[in-house]
Formats: structure tokens, C-alpha cells, sequence
């Protein structure tokens, strides 16, 4: 049968004869069969065979230099929105090189076992593990399993390793006839050029095993504190267990149980290959993990070495949430710490430098208080500044006392907690009278105008039913303005440029809280503590009239982020770190921002106009009384807007 014969079809779905079979296997060496046998144990719901043969006729024995020899890791470089200054680098220097004789046979024993049973028969494509993959996945209807040598494996490996663009990121992952007829070629060639030792030795030093391990030796060390030679047959299968999945098998962070089925199918995959008797898989199985986790010493720079080190966290955090570099924020850390990037960043090191000289002259570094400074750009969410009084840095050994329990250490000087841009476990702060924007905004969409007067007494009993507390009048909210003096006829401009609470509060009342929380939500506010979470969605929501006075937790971030949509006309943009990357093979890969109309244009306006009146700077549209920061107005040459925000109690 040739590989341009009709009878093809009959093949996909009848049965396949003794005959059919041993017409494949002979047809697997040849580049035209590569399409067809790939295809048939791949793409098993596929209607035709178009592409088939177009494929396997090109050439795809062409050998890259790289799979021969494995690329060194290349150190990333992050710069200052200048281009120029570098704030931080990030390497992977934590891959520890084995020779063949230094890695035990348990380990190559077990890798050959669960991964490629005829690695050392074939030459690079296993006939048999394709036609069992293909009568594997046409009974499933789907694909269910591969036919992955450990020779195609290593040259996929070295491909996404070797990836930069997010192109050829994709392109390394993607499963499709071309990238598998792709894999078989550079297979067969490989093996040509290197001994299967090599091939082994190379691929486990190289591959994945999770926490920061890349190679076996790396790995030995991570999950045991040990070097490879000292590895029981035991540990030696739970860690080829790894390979497959580190984060499914995870024994650390993840599931125990599900690591030490792993291991246990890895260890049952020796017997059956006789690299184990049964006795000794049985002995095997009986042990415990013994898991003794250790860190692994695996990066160089980084955000830790960095004098910008709570900016280049962010930037880190960041780079991990960006699929195109990768399925995982495993594999996208890595290739950042292992790909040469050089990427230009939106941090000015000018105004962060001026910032925190600023922040320093109020309070110092060593203070309990902390105090920080996030400035992001309108129309572009560029964070140009993120400065806190406090050291980047995880050794708290000197950490004064925390200041809810003495038996604890503090944060300051030394935190390595996201206090600006914040995370599941760093929630925010209370923001206090800034919230009142979001307030006003939502009267403003509700076609309530700027000169909205109402009558704002020191003290006002809501509608808001709060029960007993401080604040309470008889079960409903009764708060009161931050000076007695604060009585009379206010509309959004005095009332907003004053701060009286008791106007915000009946203007939530009139315009209803929920549509005031949309607008936060859609100004990019994230409410990650989950009390705030579940006040601020479904029915608790319009009866949340506290939340007008900013009681619930928000970063620096959200709210430099919220407040910069305000002067882009009511374009809100996400916060970026970065603005391009070079790649070591002279790509540019652009970080374009990504920003939406949140708000209308006149109803930005309007709110930039009145909160003009804090700042002292004055209205162009009404009268302003006086404002809760006229200082910034006389400091600030130029039009300035903005909010106080003050929380006690």
C-alpha cells in the first residue's frame, strides 16, 4: 500500500489487519508516511487527508544547532521607561549539568519505563507507540494518548525552551499534524548525530520538574536535599512521576496522594520492564515519599536584588499572568529567567527616586506606619512610580514587633508583602473619603447635575440599617461629618471639595449604593477581602450605604488606577509594567495597553471639575467653598484634581 493509495479511509475506520500493520511500520521511516501515520493517531475525527502529504514531502530532517547542543539559560534584563537604566535582571542559575555516568540507573531505568519502553530499539520514532496510540485514541473517539518518544520529547523541549515570541511559543506547544510530523523529523535526524546516552542525559538535564527544578540534579536537590547517586529506587520513580505533570504530582504544595500514585505507576512500569523484580517494586511501594523540601536556589537578581524591588515584584507577577508566554506561570517565569530578554519597563526612576525621598522625610523607613506612593498615567495605565517606606527584602530578623502580636515579627523595615499593588493575602486599606468619587459618578451617569444641593445636617440618620454599633441611631447608620461646623445646603462641588459626609450619604440614598459599587468595579477596584466581597454583590449590595464612606479594603493601585481614568475622559486602563521586550533573537514584542471606555466623557469632566475643589485649585464649571487639601493647589503649578481620604475608628 502506498501513502497516496485510496484505500486509506478503510484503515481509519475499519479494522487494521496483521497486513495494514506491518505496511505502516514500514512506511514510518519515510517522510511522506509521517503525515499519515500522525495523522491517524492524532487527529483521529479529522474528515480528510488534504494536508497530509503535503506536509510530510517537506523537509523537515533540517537539524537546529540547538537540539544538539542545549541552549544556557540567558539572562533577562528589566530597564527604566528611559531604556537605559537597569533595574533589575533575572537569571536561572540553579540547572545542575550530570554527565551519563552520574545519574543512577534507577532514574534513566525509570524514565525509559513510564515514558519511552523501546527508547533504546528505535531510532527515534516508535512504530509501536504510534499504532498503539492510533487504535488507542480511534476507540475514544478522541485523542487520549500520544506516541511521544523520549527523543521527540527532548526536541519539543528544547524548541519551547528556545522560544521567544509569543508566536513561537505557541507554535512549540501546539498539537497539530505539522508540529508532530515536525517532531519525528528532527527525531530521526537527531539520532543520527547523537548516541541515545546523550539523548538522555541531555533530556534530564534539562526537563521540568516543578519548583524551580530544572534537571534531574536540580530536581534530587529541591525534593530531597540530596545529590542524584543517593536516590532510593523509590525516589528516584516519584520524581520521574513529576515529569509528566509537576503541578498534578505535586508532593509539596499539592496532593500527597496523587504524587505517591505516581510514583507507584512508575514504580509497577519497572517492573513490567523488568528494570525491577516484583519483590523490589513491592518493597518500593510500601515506603513513604519522605519528601524533605528544600529551596531551591534557583534565581539570580529578580525583584530581591533590585533597589526597585516592589516595582519588579509586580512586574514579575505580572509577566506570569501573560498566556502568551506560556500555559502555565510556571513556564512563563521560566522563560523570563532563561530567556534573554530585554525589556523596557514604565517605572521613572526620577519620580520614583523624588517620591521616595518625599515619602522618607515623613516617615522613615523603620516606622510601624507605612506609607506609599503609586502614580499611574491617564490613557495608558503606565505605573511610572510604586515607592513605600519600606525594604524589599524577606529577611525580618530585625523586624521590629508586629503590632497585634508581640509574639510575631513585624513588617518594617523589611516585607516582601505587595503592600501597594496588593494579593489575596495583602487585601488593601480602608480609603476612606476618596470613595465619595465613585458616589458622585454614579449620580452624575444618573443624570443628577454638579449643582445637586441638598441639605446635609452634622449628623444623619440613614436608611441603612446597621443594628447596634457605634454609628448606630436606633438600628439605622447615623454618621456624622468630621466637624460640627459642617451644617448647611451643599451640592457635589463644596460638598465633594469639604468632604461632608452626610451629602454622600444621602446622595448614595437617592442614587441607590449598588450603581455606586458598579462604577468602583468598573474603574478597576478589586474587592479581594471576601467580608467586602460579600457586601458588595447580589442584594447586600444597595444596602451597603457605608460603603460611599470607603470602609471597604483597596490598594494604592486601584485607586491611582480609578482616579487616572478620570483626566483620560473616563478611559479606564489596567496597570502596566512594561511596554516592549527584545528577544535574544532581535524580535520586539510590544505590551500594548488595554483600556476601555468606563465612564462617558462629559461625566469624567464633570467629576474632574469637582474634584478640583480639595485640591484648592478651583472649578471652571461652579463655586468652590474650601478645600481638605488647598496646599497641593498651591504647590501644584498647574491644574490639579484630587480626594483626601481618612479613616478612624
Amino acid at each position: 500500500m502506498s501513502a497516496s493509495s485510496k484505500p486509506v479511509a478503510q484503515t481509519w475506520f475499519g479494522p487494521i489487519t496483521a497486513v495494514q500493520r506491518r505496511a505502516m511500520f514500514a512506511l514510518v521511516p519515510v517522510a511522506v508516511a509521517f503525515g499519515l501515520v500522525v495523522g491517524l493517531a492524532f487527529l483521529p475525527l479529522a474528515s480528510g487527508f488534504g494536508g497530509m502529504a503535503k506536509v510530510g514531502s517537506e523537509s523537515v530532517l533540517e537539524l537546529p544547532d540547538d537540539l544538539v547542543l542545549p541552549p544556557a539559560p540567558e539572562t533577562s534584563t528589566l530597564y527604566a521607561a528611559d531604556g537605559e537604566t537597569v533595574i533589575a535582571t533575572f537569571g536561572d542559575q540553579y540547572r545542575v549539568e550530570l554527565e551519563y555516568e552520574q545519574i543512577p540507573d534507577s532514574v534513566k531505568d525509570a524514565l525509559v519505563a513510564t515514558e519511552d519502553s523501546n527508547f533504546y530499539e528505535h531510532n527515534g520514532v516508535d512504530p509501536e507507540g504510534v499504532m498503539r496510540a492510533l487504535v488507542t485514541n480511534v476507540a475514544a473517539g478522541e485523542v487520549t494518548e500520544g506516541a511521544s518518544t523520549i527523543t521527540m520529547q527532548y526536541v519539543r523541549q528544547v524548541l519551547s525552551y528556545t522560544a521567544t515570541t509569543p508566536e513561537e511559543v505557541a507554535a512549540a506547544s501546539e498539537v497539530t499534524v505539522e508540529r508532530k510530523v515536525q517532531e519525528m523529523g528532527y527525531a530521526l535526524a537527531l539520532e543520527e548525530e547523537m548516541p541515545k546516552e546523550d539523548i538522555i542525559t541531555n533530556y534530564l538535564n534539562t526537563v521540568y520538574f516543578g519548583h524551580g527544578a530544572y534537571g534531574i540534579g536540580a530536581a534530587a536537590q529541591v525534593y530531597y536535599g540530596k545529590v542524584p547517586a543517593d536516590l532510593t529506587v523509590a525516589e528516584a520513580a516519584m520524581l520521574v512521576g513529576l515529569i509528566q505533570s509537576p503541578s498534578a504530582y505535586d508532593p509539596i504544595d499539592g496532593s500527597t496522594e496523587a504524587a505517591q500514585a505516581r510514583r507507584d505507576h512508575v514504580l509497577d512500569r519497572m517492573v513490567q520492564t523488568g528494570a525491577l523484580t516484583e519483590a523490589e517494586g513491592a518493597e518500593a511501594k510500601a515506603t513513604e515519599l519522605g519528601i524533605n523540601p528544600q529551596e531551591a536556589n534557583n534565581t539570580s537578581g529578580g525583584a530581591i536584588d533590585s533597589e526597585y524591588g516592589f516595582f519588579v515584584d509586580y512586574f514579575e507577577q505580572w509577566w506570569q499572568q501573560q498566556e502568551d508566554f506560556g500555559e502555565t506561570a510556571d513556564e512563563r517565569k521560566a522563560r523570563l529567567y532563561r530567556g534573554g530578554y530585554e525589556i523596557v519597563s514604565t517605572l521613572h526612576v526620577d519620580l520614583q527616586d523624588t517620591a521616595q525621598d518625599a515619602i522618607e522625610r515623613q516617615l522613615e523607613t523603620g516606622s510601624e506606619f507605612a506609607l506609599g506612593s503609586v502614580v499611574i498615567e491617564p490613557g495608558t495605565g503606565a505605573i511610572e512610580v510604586m515607592a513605600v517606606n519600606r525594604n524589599y527584602s524577606n529577611d525580618i530578623s530585625e523586624n521590629g514587633p508586629n503590632t497585634s502580636n508581640d509574639d510575631y515579627k513585624g513588617t518594617y523595615p523589611n516585607t516582601t508583602n505587595p503592600l501597594l499593588s496588593g494579593n489575596s493575602a495583602v487585601p488593601g486599606y480602608q480609603a476612606g473619603s476618596s470613595f465619595k468619587i465613585f458616589t458622585m459618578i454614579a449620580a452624575l451617569e444618573a443624570g443628577m447635575p454638579l449643582s445637586t444641593s441638598i441639605y446635609s445636617p452634622y449628623q444623619y440618620t440613614s436608611q441603612y440599617v446597621v443594628g447596634d454599633g457605634a454609628a448606630s441611631c436606633g438600628n439605622y447608620w447615623c454618621p456624622k461629618n468630621a466637624s460640627a461646623s459642617e451644617v448647611g445646603d451643599y451640592d457635589m462641588w463644596t460638598g465633594f471639595g469639604e468632604s461632608v459626609n452626610t451629602y454622600f450619604v444621602q446622595l448614595a440614598e437617592r442614587v441607590g449604593v449598588a450603581n455606586a459599587i458598579d462604577v468602583a468595579m468598573r474603574l478597576g477596584v478589586d474587592f479581594r477581602n471576601t467580608k467586602d466581597l460579600g457586601l458588595v454583590t447580589g442584594e447586600a449590595a444597595n444596602s451597603f450605604g457605608p460603603f460611599t464612606l470607603g470602609v471597604t479594603q483597596a490598594t494604592p493601585m486601584d485607586m491611582a488606577a480609578a482616579y487616572a481614568a478620570l483626566p483620560a475622559d473616563g478611559l479606564y486602563c489596567e496597570p502596566i509594567p512594561a511596554t516592549s521586550a527584545a528577544t535574544s533573537t532581535g524580535d520586539t514584542i510590544a505590551f500594548p495597553s488595554t483600556c476601555n471606555q468606563a465612564i462617558d466623557t462629559e461625566v469624567a469632566r464633570a467629576a474632574v471639575d469637582a474634584a478640583r475643589c480639595p485640591t484648592g485649585d478651583g472649578a471652571v464649571k461652579g463655586e468652590c467653598t474650601w478645600g481638605t487639601a488647598e496646599q497641593v493647589g498651591d504647590a501644584v503649578d498647574g491644574p490639579v484634581a484630587g480626594k483626601t481620604g481618612t479613616t478612624d475608628s
